[in-house]
């Protein structure tokens, strides 16, 4: 995820939004004066032992990520911050009632992004309610992580510290990403990049020593592609269905099938194909709605154009980068056309 760089802009204070954007540099601030410096914290005897496990193996990605995959050499990551709570932001997503594009909130630097995120939970559920009253369907869902593409040294947090190793690492290098290459106003085409490079990351620092099971590694893998390739087939339903021209009346009956049956076939890849696993399960226990499949998309529209990106850089990792920066720089047209033409060859 990006935090708003413009959130640190002093003309900003012509905007007419200011409660947002002072929430966000207060928020910003605490995180920032939270931080210790990794080094600092295993050197100190109150440290608990769990924790200098975990910050020396932050350590460890950190270096890693910039010697073998290239990511920018800085202080992101090497500081640790406990913020005392589960998520650093909640994010608000919003679509219309009958269509799969989400708003866009647009800041100077960063550009648009299709999410606006709070530090206060309850302060992000008011904009989603006001949403709601304009007629919009939303989607509330913590965050984990942000990157401020390197204007700050984004610390490691306690809201991801325990994750699994894999986990861990992808959370790390997927934010580096976002430093590596971002193009302003193209989400779809900044985080398909980022998960791709955390795939590959994650795919490499497995692979150093072969100390991590493989089979659980790539299963767990397949399952997520299985279960995104099921909420995009029903993006693709509804997005048939918003083209078909029929009535607000016919259009709402027929959506409600559609979410219907996307439960009915996770349902039974759950308890057929995944013999009963569950993982996916949390998904559902938020309302299914345009928000949320609009979110979707943005993490994996692009994601097969960057994986043939990589593939004809032989998996040369410092090639993909150049390639990706090229590709940048094309007019959006011009590049959501590159990219069509990328993701036919996966």
């Amino acid at each position: 995820m990006l935090l708003s760089l413009s959130l640190f802009v002093p003309t900003l204070a012509l905007c007419s939004d200011l409660g947002y954007y002072a929430q966000a540099i207060q928020g910003h601030v605490k995180v920032l004066l939270a931080r210790q410096p990794i080094e600092k914290l295993l050197m100190e005897s109150n440290t608990p032992p769990e924790l200098k496990e975990r910050l020396q193996l932050v350590l460890e990605i950190r270096d890693f990520a910039s010697r073998e995959l290239q990511l920018p050499e800085n202080g992101s990551y090497r500081s640790y911050a406990d913020i005392q709570r589960a998520a650093v932001v909640t994010n608000v997503i919003a679509a219309p009632e009958f269509s799969l594009q989400p708003l866009n909130w647009c800041f100077p630097f960063a550009g648009c992004v299709s999410y606006r995120g709070y530090y206060d939970p309850q302060t992000a559920e008011r904009f989603a309610a006001s949403l709601r009253e304009q007629g919009y369907e939303t989607d509330l869902y913590g965050v984990s992580a942000y990157s401020t593409l390197g204007w700050f040294d984004d610390p490691v947090l306690n809201t991801f510290i325990d994750w699994p190793e894999a986990a861990l690492a992808g959370q790390i290098f997927h934010e580096l990403a976002h430093q590596q290459l971002y193009v302003k106003d193209d989400s779809s085409f900044n985080e398909a990049f980022a998960e791709v490079v955390e795939a590959e990351g994650v795919k490499r620092w497995l692979a150093r020593q072969g100390q991590i099971p493989r089979p659980a590694i790539t299963e767990r893998q397949e399952r997520q592609q299985a279960f995104t390739e099921l909420l995009l087939q029903s993006r693709r339903e509804l997005e048939a269905l918003y083209a078909s021209g029929q009535s607000a009346e016919v259009m709402r009956a027929e959506k409600k099938i559609i979410f219907s049956e996307l439960r009915q076939r996770y349902q039974l890849l759950r308890d057929e194909t995944w013999q009963g696993y569950s993982g996916f399960d949390r998904w559902f226990e938020r309302p299914v709605n345009n928000a949320r499949l609009a979110a979707v998309a943005t993490y994996h529209d692009r994601k097969p154009s960057f994986l043939t990106l990589l593939q004809r850089a032989d998996g040369d990792l410092g090639r993909f980068y150049r390639e990706a920066a090229a590709l940048a720089r094309h007019p959006r047209a011009e590049r959501d056309g590159i990219l069509a033409e990328l993701a036919k060859a996966q």
